[in-house]
């Protein structure tokens, strides 16, 4: 059996609804149970919960055997939809402030494509 790009595909986009709604879901009940469980052990359940949900549905669907192989296989994908929920988020917020803080550190002139830089050393 060939894995086609469009399956590939399919599970990337998957699994980024997943994380989505792990995410979620792990809000909801953080305000539910009023923060009594640590995030990353809610955050861990709900996320195997809902990708072997998932890929349950996905086997009935399309009438696919949910061997033992399959669903170890969507274990440890919940195990990375589980990781990117609990550190996905975090880094990808970082990355953003990163990026803001070098568009914010550059230096704004109408110089015509020179480096503000270039300008001083040319004036000495």
């Amino acid at each position: 059996m060939m894995i086609s790009i469009s399956q590939i595909s399919a599970v990337i986009a998957a699994v980024g609804v997943l994380v989505a709604a792990v995410n979620i879901v792990v809000e909801v009940l953080k305000k539910l149970t009023w923060e009594k469980i640590p995030t990353n052990i809610l955050a861990f359940i709900v996320s195997e919960v809902l990708t072997l949900a998932a890929f349950l549905a996905y086997c009935q669907i399309y009438a696919v055997p949910a061997a033992w192989y399959s669903v170890f296989g969507a274990i440890v994908g919940g195990i990375m939809v589980s990781y990117a929920a609990m550190f996905g988020y975090d880094k990808f917020k970082e990355a953003l402030k990163g990026v803001q803080s070098i568009v914010e550190a550059s230096p704004k002139s109408d110089s015509g494509g020179k480096d503000p830089a270039d300008e001083k050393t040319e004036n000495k």
